[in-house]
C-alpha cells in the first residue's frame, strides 16, 4: 500500500518536473504506437470495409485468418519481426532491428487484425438494404462505401481505439525488437518493466500511472474527433 500511495504522489512530481528524460520516453511511446496506429488505420479499415461488404473465394479463409490475428500473442508477433530483421533474415539488410522502426512495424501487426475484425463486424451490422438503395439512387461503389462507414462510425472508432489500446500497453514485442534501449527505444512499458525488475516500485507505479493518463487523454481526443464527446 505505501508503494501504491508514493507511486501515485511520485507521478504527479514526475510529471510536473519536466525531466527531459522522461518526456523523451511518453514522446518516444506516443510516435511509436501514434505511427502505427495510422498506417493500421489506413489498411484495416478499407479491409474490413471490403470484406463485410463483397463476396469472393477465400472470403472465409480470409476471415478465419484475420480473427486468428486478433487474438495472436504479441509476443510471437514480436518473434517474426526480429527474425524478419535479423542481420540473416530476409529484411536484415534494412538495419532496422532496435530501431523505433521495429516497433513500429511490430505494432501494426499487432493492431491492423483489430482494426479491420472491428470494422468489418461494425459494417455487417448496419442495414444490408443500405447499399442496394444507395446504389439504386446513382451512387457509385465507392460512395457507397463511404456512408456506410459514417453509418457504423460508432464502430469504426471502436475499432481503432481498440487498436491503440493493444498497442500502447504492449511490452513483450517492442522489448524484442527494440531492445528497451535508454535514449533510443525506451518505451514507457519497457521503462515499467525496467523499474519493477530494479525493485524501484513506486516508480513503475508512477510510470504506470501516466501510461494510464497518456491512453485515457488519446482516447478521449480520438473520441472528440469522431464529434462524439462524453453525454
Amino acid at each position: 500500500m505505501d508503494d501504491l500511495i508514493r507511486g501515485i504522489i511520485q507521478a504527479f512530481e514526475i510529471i510536473f518536473s519536466l525531466n527531459p528524460a522522461l518526456y523523451e520516453v511518453i514522446w518516444l511511446s506516443l510516435s511509436v504506437s501514434g505511427i502505427a496506429l495510422v498506417f493500421s488505420t489506413v489498411l484495416g479499415i478499407p479491409l474490413g470495409a471490403a470484406m463485410a461488404l463483397t463476396r469472393f473465394p477465400g472470403r472465409q479463409l480470409m476471415t478465419a485468418l484475420l480473427y486468428t490475428g486478433m487474438g495472436f500473442p504479441p509476443v510471437v508477433i514480436g518473434l517474426f519481426v526480429y527474425l524478419m530483421l535479423s542481420r540473416s533474415g530476409p529484411a536484415g539488410q534494412l538495419g532496422w532491428l532496435f530501431t523505433p522502426k521495429a516497433m513500429i512495424v511490430a505494432q501494426t501487426i499487432i493492431s491492423f487484425p483489430l482494426v479491420a475484425g472491428f470494422t468489418m463486424a461494425a459494417v455487417m451490422g448496419v442495414d444490408p438494404h443500405l447499399r442496394r438503395q444507395l446504389m439504386s439512387l446513382g451512387a457509385t461503389p465507392w460512395q457507397a462505401t463511404v456512408t456506410i462507414l459514417l453509418e457504423a462510425k460508432i464502430g469504426v472508432i471502436v475499432a481503432i481505439v481498440a487498436g491503440f489500446g493493444a498497442i500502447i500497453s504492449e511490452v513483450g514485442a517492442v522489448m524484442l525488437v527494440g531492445g528497451n534501449i535508454e535514449g533510443k527505444t525506451r518505451v514507457l512499458t519497457t521503462a515499467i518493466v525496467l523499474e519493477t525488475q530494479k525493485g524501484n516500485f513506486d516508480l513503475a507505479i508512477a510510470l504506470g500511472l501516466v501510461l494510464l493518463l497518456l491512453s485515457f487523454l488519446v482516447n478521449v481526443a480520438l473520441l472528440r474527433l469522431q464529434g462524439k464527446a462524453f453525454s
